[in-house]
C-alpha cells in the first residue's frame, strides 16, 4: 500500500488506501483555500466531510448547470465521473475531508484542472 502524505498550495492529502479497486485519501484544505476546478476521466469520488465546512461547487461539463453546496461534517458529496468539481474552504479552521475514489484509474495525472490559483496544469 502506497501510504504517503503530499503537501499542496492549499493543504496536503494522505493516501489511507491504495488499492486496484479503489483509492481513500484524507484531504485537509487550509483556511481560505480552495483546490482547483477540474474533472476526472476515468474515476468517481465520495467526499465524507468529516471537519469544517466546505463550499463545493459541481458543474456538468455540456450544460450551464452549477450547483453550489455547503457541506458539514457527516455529509457526502458525490462527484461522477467528468463532473467538474472545486472544494473550498471559507473558514478560519482546517476542512478535513475522506476522499473515495472508484473507477478504472487513480492516477494524478488523471485530473484535468480548469481553474487554478497556484497557476498549475
Amino acid at each position: 500500500m502506497k501510504n504517503y502524505k503530499e503537501e499542496r498550495p492549499w493543504g496536503s492529502f494522505e493516501n489511507l488506501l491504495d488499492e486496484d479497486y479503489c483509492k481513500v485519501k484524507r484531504i485537509i484544505v487550509k483556511p481560505e483555500q480552495r483546490l482547483s476546478s477540474q474533472y476526472h476521466n476515468k474515476r468517481s469520488e465520495a467526499w465524507v466531510i468529516v471537519q469544517g465546512e466546505a463550499t463545493i461547487t459541481l458543474e456538468e461539463k455540456d450544460s450551464y448547470i452549477t450547483e453550489y453546496i455547503t457541506g458539514t461534517p457527516g455529509q457526502v458529496i458525490k462527484i461522477p465521473v467528468g463532473t467538474i468539481h472545486r472544494l473550498k474552504n471559507n473558514t478560519k479552521e482546517d476542512l478535513i475531508i475522506i476522499e473515495t475514489q472508484t473507477g478504472t484509474y487513480f492516477g494524478e495525472d488523471d485530473i484535468v484542472r480548469l481553474k487554478d490559483d497556484y497557476e498549475r496544469n
